[in-house]
């Protein structure tokens, strides 16, 4: 008998690979317009808004994101009326076209919750290190020129903080791609999940888990490439503008 994975129990894999992926693109891409909103409201001049986003920042950095998956998981759960958690656990689908769109269930839905609000926490900083970083004078210069609070954000401060902020931002994603194995505690099907499933059934620790962290540094240098790329991008079309 061979060594490696039969095509069963690499199908199993695939199919958790798929699952990480779809649900670290679907916390990403909450997270990080909630986490600018989240930077935004650290700076503003309402002290209750400021504070408030600051306590947000400290609750969900300084918690584990066990616990908090577990809390969405169960706590949610237990207090949700009984109705809304029979209708959450019902299979749903939308025929679009020759597209079905199915519903997704409660532990991939309290998953998604759960990464997105801890993600938002982090994000949230790297945009304010981001827009801490772009220098006063240039805010000053633009509210001399009669620039609003909100044009000074969106054409002065906004592009240099982006550029300032996508490394670690970058580094946040992957993080995610990780902190989503997490989720398998709450019965998600992601990649450590089935990786577990192929190990219980197969007896091939070594093959199942090999196979799982060879997708997981693959979703890892894809991210690296993409930044990579944005930053040539990104000094290409300066030079150019300065050309």
């Amino acid at each position: 008998m061979h060594n490696w994975l039969e095509p069963k129990y690499l199908a199993w894999l695939e199919h958790g690979f798929f699952v990480t992926l779809m649900l670290s693109a679907c916390a990403a891409s909450c997270a990080t317009p909630m986490g600018f909103a989240l930077a935004v409201a650290r700076t503003a001049r309402s002290g209750a808004i400021a504070r408030g986003a600051a306590a947000y920042v400290f609750v969900f950095r300084n918690s584990p994101l066990l616990v908090q998956l577990l809390f969405w998981y169960f706590g949610v759960a237990a207090v949700l009326p009984s109705g809304w958690m029979a209708w959450l656990n019902t299979p749903h689908a939308a025929t679009l076209g020759p597209l079905t769109l199915q519903w997704p269930s409660f532990e991939l839905f309290a998953g998604w919750v759960g990464l997105t609000c801890y993600t938002t926490a982090f994000i949230g900083e790297e945009f304010l290190a981001g827009m801490r970083g772009v220098s006063q004078a240039q805010e000053q210069a633009a509210a001399a020129l009669g620039m609003g609070r909100y044009a000074t954000l969106r054409y002065v401060i906004l592009p240099q903080a982006l550029r300032i902020a996508t490394p670690p931002l970058a580094g946040q994603y992957m993080n995610l791609v990780k902190n989503s194995s997490l989720t398998m505690a709450i019965g998600v099907a992601e990649l450590s999940y089935m990786s577990r499933q192929v190990d219980s059934e197969s007896f091939r620790t070594f093959q199942a888990f090999g196979t799982a962290t060879a997708f997981y540094v693959l979703a890892i240098a894809a991210i690296e490439v993409a930044l990579v790329l944005w930053q040539r991008t990104g000094t290409r079309a300066l030079q150019r503008g300065r050309a």
